[in-house]
């Protein structure tokens, strides 16, 4: 079948809860994809922060294959080598958590951790405990627990009642977080850097002071590295610089190397109030995928890789720059490691419709927030090679008055 059939096909058939690009993607390698008539896309999404070492990783590849070739799925019924193993894995790196709740997908680590949250207090008899703080601008997931925690009416307007007890307050505003932090409050969930939300940093007195509120009034902190965790920063997690630990942790996209895997690290006291059947998946802790998130684990851990990623960061970071200084209608660039948002002054709709035809992937974060997430792999030649894709679209959309005015 060629492009348009598929496509047709996908119309047909296919529930669209998302904004298609106008193309089939057939295949990757490294750090491109090529779609169904050949044309060659450098990658600088890499499946929303999921394909964090490119396409056809060897490594990748054989893990699974050898998996595969024992055990595909068991069922939580069972114990597998696997599973247990990337438990310890995923416990020995994190520097505070004890036990690990293996499942499918960031959105259910996050349904995860606020199931975790009130069971820890309830279990106690401390039934007034069950609110959630998260902040402006984040993103936890679309189910209805996940939602309530992502504070965008365009999200959650159609699908009210949503969970009760979700408390919103500004992003890096600590006096606006200790007013909400009270004696009901059973969780606090922020991201170190938001993702989906435009590419936010945390301030450092504002990550440090939460954990001191959560820490003094008895409150459990979540740190949501769905996206922003696993090398994507530079350090191994995302809230490593700050010198602060969470209570949990959440995280997913790029631990299975393109296959789907969320976990929830918890610490020894959220995991003494968890007992069978308080939680549950067919699915999660598929031994194959598990065979393959120890590989990429071990990968993304490499001090020569997170090196690696701080250098290019730099190097990213300093090639926008030069297009800001370039197009006035750039705001603002801002990021850590790879992952970046350069912010414009209006919707960014066609600066990423004319990077399609210019053999560009990247994607929003936000109406006007332009997100590049290149794999960690990439190099000094695919962000020029990037670099001058943007150049030549941002002058093509401006030449045609389509946004983004000089």
């Amino acid at each position: 079948m060629n492009g348009e059939d598929i496509l047709a096909l996908d119309e047909r058939y296919v529930l669209h809860t998302y904004a298609r690009a106008p193309f089939v993607v057939e295949r990757g390698q490294g750090l491109y994809v090529y779609d169904t008539d050949g044309k060659r896309y450098l990658d600088f999404v890499s499946g929303i922060a999921v394909n964090a070492l490119g396409y056809g990783d060897h490594d990748i590849l054989e893990a699974l294959q050898a998996q595969a070739g024992k055990l595909m799925h068991i069922s939580n019924l069972y114990c597998s080598a696997p599973q247990a193993q990337l438990a310890q894995q995923l416990v020995q790196a994190s520097g505070f958590a004890d036990k690990v709740f293996l499942c499918n997908s960031g959105t259910e680590a996050v349904e995860a951790a606020i199931k975790f949250s009130r069971k820890c207090y309830s279990q106690s008899g401390v039934a007034n405990r069950t609110e959630i703080l998260a902040f402006t601008d984040g993103f936890h997931g679309r189910t209805l627990g996940a939602l309530a925690l992502t504070p965008r009416a365009h999200y959650q307007d159609p699908f009210r009642p949503l969970m009760p007890g979700a408390k919103i307050a500004s992003f890096n505003d600590l006096d606006a977080a200790s007013k909400l932090l009270d004696e009901n409050t059973c969780a606090c969930i922020v991201e170190p850097l938001q993702g989906e939300g435009g590419v936010n940093i945390a301030d450092e007195q504002f990550l440090r002071g939460l954990r001191s509120l959560c820490s003094e009034r008895g409150i459990l902190l979540i740190f949501d590295e769905v996206q922003c965790g696993l090398g994507r920063t530079g350090t191994l997690w995302a809230h490593q610089p700050y010198g602060v630990s969470p209570d949990m942790m959440t995280l997913a996209k790029p631990l299975g190397g393109g296959l789907p895997i969320g976990a929830t690290l918890v610490n020894a006291q959220v995991a003494a109030a968890i007992q069978p059947g308080d939680h549950g998946s067919t699915f999660a802790a598929n031994p194959v995928i598990c065979a393959t998130a120890q590989v990429v684990l071990a990968k993304l851990s490499q001090p020569d890789l997170l090196a690696h990623v701080n250098a290019q960061g730099r190097y990213l970071e300093q090639k926008l720059n030069v297009l800001q200084a370039k197009f006035k209608s750039i705001k603002s660039v801002r990021g850590r490691g790879l992952i970046w948002g350069v912010e414009f002054d209006d919707d960014i709709a066609p600066i990423i419709a004319s990077a399609y035809a210019n053999g560009l992937l990247t994607c929003k974060a936000g109406a006007k927030v332009l997100r590049l997430l290149p794999p960690l792999v990439a190099d000094q030649q695919a962000i020029d090679e990037a670099a001058g894709i943007l150049d030549k679209c941002l002058t093509e959309v401006n030449g045609k008055g389509q946004c983004c005015g000089r």
